[in-house]
């Protein structure tokens, strides 16, 4: 079995993944809808997919149908979840409440196309709803708390946005090892620490600073440096820092995706591999996240596939 590190701030997020694993969720069964109502559901959560997450719908279109289908229908509930928060200021706690009765449902209406998806995904694969409930409680996290002093703290705030993303793609996926679920945290925390390097721009836009701040400052830099878009020597090397511990996040969750049932490793390596091209992007660009956001091509994508799969095919007969 790999060794894994348990650092300070994996324990309470362990703990959270415990908590949840072992909630019995009830009436749990497949939505005896008609089939063309639910094609019809599926379809929309791919197209919202395919325009939100062009990494996202190239990594799960190797999965088997079911899978990606239902791995589409996760991320539309999280982005369905997140634009709540996003994009309706004034009233999105009351939208939210909204949105987690009818995303909790096992019955909800058939015009509610994300919801009704959700609900047939959640059951076919017997999704534990705990996971599901705490990220609408991360995502709502960002109405209330806009900085984050130290990277324990921020740790939580990944696991609930991201990690239990992973810990719900696990039970769509398969896997061998309830040890996969420590692995399954790192790589949640990992993939949320990409999107903050690359949208510090955007968040900050929106009022938001997920940099830890006691490193900021350990770096001699300020929310003004943030605000005023500065790249100097000193923004460089605190990028730098915060590249290399999630690369080093990356690694030690990579061997989780072993762990994992033969026909979904391809496809959750490919997402943590174009995940991780974004730090290298960055990289080339002079750690210039302010004047452009960072991203990797198609073809980036594409020509990274054939590695990914002999990597993972790899590690899959160890």
């Amino acid at each position: 079995m790999a060794v894994i590190t348990n650092e300070t701030w994996e324990r309470p997020l362990i703990s959270l993944a415990q908590e949840a694993w072992q909630v019995v969720t009830p009436e749990q069964r497949r939505n005896k809808a008609d089939a063309l109502a639910m094609q019809q559901a599926y379809d929309h959560c791919e197209s919202i997919t395919a325009y939100h997450s062009r990494s996202f719908h190239m990594a799960s279109s190797l999965l088997k149908p079911d899978q990606r289908q239902a791995v589409r229908a996760l991320y539309a509930f999280c982005r369905t979840t997140d634009d709540i928060v996003d994009d309706h200021e004034g009233n999105a706690s009351a939208l939210l409440q909204t949105w987690r009765e009818r995303a909790m449902s096992w019955h909800p209406p058939h015009h509610d196309l994300v919801a009704f998806a959700w609900a047939d995904a959640r059951g076919r694969y017997s999704i534990p709803q705990r996971y599901a409930e705490q990220l609408i409680d991360g995502v709502a996290r960002d109405m209330v708390q806009t900085r984050y002093q130290n990277f324990e703290d921020l740790t939580t705030y990944c696991y609930g946005v991201a990690s239990t993303v992973g810990l719900m793609s696990m039970h769509i996926i398969g896997y061998e090892d309830e040890d996969a679920v420590r692995y399954a945290i790192k790589l949640g925390v990992a993939l949320q620490l990409t999107n903050i390097l690359r949208d510090v721009a955007e968040d900050w836009r929106r009022g938001r600073l997920y940099l830890p701040l006691d490193e900021l400052e350990a770096f001699g830099l300020s929310e003004a440096d943030i605000e005023a878009g500065r790249v100097d020597d000193r923004w460089r090397a605190f990028m730098q820092f915060q590249i290399a511990r999630a690369r080093r996040i990356y690694e030690e969750a990579w061997p989780g995706i072993q762990m994992l049932n033969s026909g979904g490793r391809f496809a959750i390596a490919a997402a943590a591999t174009f995940y991780r091209a974004i730090l290298d992007d960055i990289e080339n660009h002079d750690y210039d996240v302010f004047s452009r956001r960072a991203h990797v091509g198609a073809w980036g994508k594409i020509r990274r596939l054939p590695a990914i799969w002999w990597t993972a095919r790899r590690k899959s007969s160890k």
